[in-house]
């Protein structure tokens, strides 16, 4: 295997969490920028207020400095307690773990500048790390942001785990979860999930609830299933990165998306006029692989990926494979509908499975998420 360069190690680390860098830009639209632009140059927190002049009774200001109310969002959470609260965060890089608790419904977070490379909030724990007091995190506990709260919303913020595999090598619990989001209409708007494996961990309560969350003009990051779990999920605009990696020494690097639908769920991820980008080599990724986990071994994991552009990184010949030969990714929900791109180019139709008419009329937002209609938060 090729040996690990140190100083690719401090180059990805610092590239996680910086303010710039060539493949984060490419992430976002200049949409994203309207805050920034009108906000007062003399305010941590833009035109949304402050401490002495606050929107109103329910929302928070979070300044790394000192200039809002608490200076970590955690304390900021802790103190929202109820429904319906709003933290502005101040541009810098928060390293801590945060819980958003199922009681806290309704939250909104909000980006000062309205540009996520400005805000940040990330840490490094991954599933083999150890905990204090003995055992380790496992994947669920890596989490930099858990949201268990329903109605969750964020506009302008990085969830990032910079954890990297030379931190604890040769151990297998890589997993190390930027966000696990569990809570029903979820919604992130112009939002970045950096990491490696598992980054953005889309899941529910419990193995009854169909939590519905939404992603509009995001980017995510990483290389082993790096977008997973059980979740309705519905991305569109979005724009996933492959990784390159030094560990391996040719193909597969990894797999974008790794669902877990339940088996009564008619809806699991749709990924609809998005891109895939990648750093590394030509096919180099599948598209997919179904996870049926020990924990549900009748799960049927669904995934329709439909007018998007898939890059050259992806595998076109077999853009999907197994994760358990017990269960074939030819028996699961897989499917496509009109993309583009040389890693979209269908030379093996049996291993490309894509929708009919009738079938992709019914492959969109508003059935996914069956009557919820996310809203923007008004930046």
């Amino acid at each position: 295997m090729p040996s690990h360069d140190p100083r690719a190690v401090l180059g990805r680390r610092a590239l996680l969490t910086a303010g710039a860098g060539a493949a984060l830009a490419l992430a976002l639209p200049a949409a994203s920028a309207s805050a920034s632009t009108s906000a007062p140059l003399n305010s941590p927190f833009g035109r949304y207020g402050s401490p002495a002049a606050r929107r109103d009774g329910r929302t928070l200001y979070v300044h790394p400095g000192g200039l809002g109310d608490h200076t970590t969002v955690q304390a900021a959470v802790t103190a929202a307690s109820g429904s319906g609260w709003t933290l502005v965060l101040a541009a810098g890089t928060y390293r801590e773990t945060v819980a958003v608790s199922a009681a806290r419904t309704g939250m909104t977070w909000i980006g000062a500048t309205g540009d996520p490379k400005d805000v940040v909030v990330v840490y490094d724990n991954a599933a083999g790390t150890p905990r204090p007091g003995g055992g380790t995190y496992g994947t669920s506990g890596s989490a930099t942001t858990t949201v268990q709260a329903d109605g969750f919303t964020a506009h302008g913020v990085t969830f990032a785990n910079d954890f990297l595999r030379t931190d604890l090598p040769g151990n297998p619990g890589t997993q190390a979860v930027a966000i696990k989001v569990q809570g029903d209409r979820s919604a992130f708007f112009h939002c970045r999930f950096l990491g490696h494996q598992d980054t953005l961990y889309a899941d529910s309560m419990s193995l009854s609830a169909f939590a519905r969350q939404y992603f509009s003009h995001c980017y995510v990051e990483g290389d082993v299933d790096f977008v997973f779990g059980r979740a309705t999920a519905v991305f569109e605009h979005c724009h996933f990165r492959t990784l390159v990696r030094t560990d391996l020494a040719g193909a597969p690097y990894g797999f974008v998306f790794a669902p877990s639908t339940a088996g009564a769920n008619p809806y699991g991820f749709l990924a609809s006029r998005c891109r895939v980008t990648s750093e590394a080599p030509d096919g180099y990724y599948k598209l997919a692989r179904p996870w049926v986990p020990s924990s549900d071994l009748t799960a049927w994991p669904s995934l329709v990926v439909r007018d998007s552009v898939l890059g050259a990184g992806v595998d076109a010949v077999a853009p999907y494979a197994n994760m358990r030969e017990a269960h074939p990714w030819q028996t699961q929900r897989f499917a496509e509908y009109r993309n583009a791109g040389r890693g979209a180019e269908i030379s093996v139709p049996e291993n490309r499975p894509q929708l009919g008419e009738a079938e992709a009329a019914s492959a969109t937002r508003s059935v996914y998420l069956g009557g919820w209609d996310p809203r923007r938060p008004h930046v």
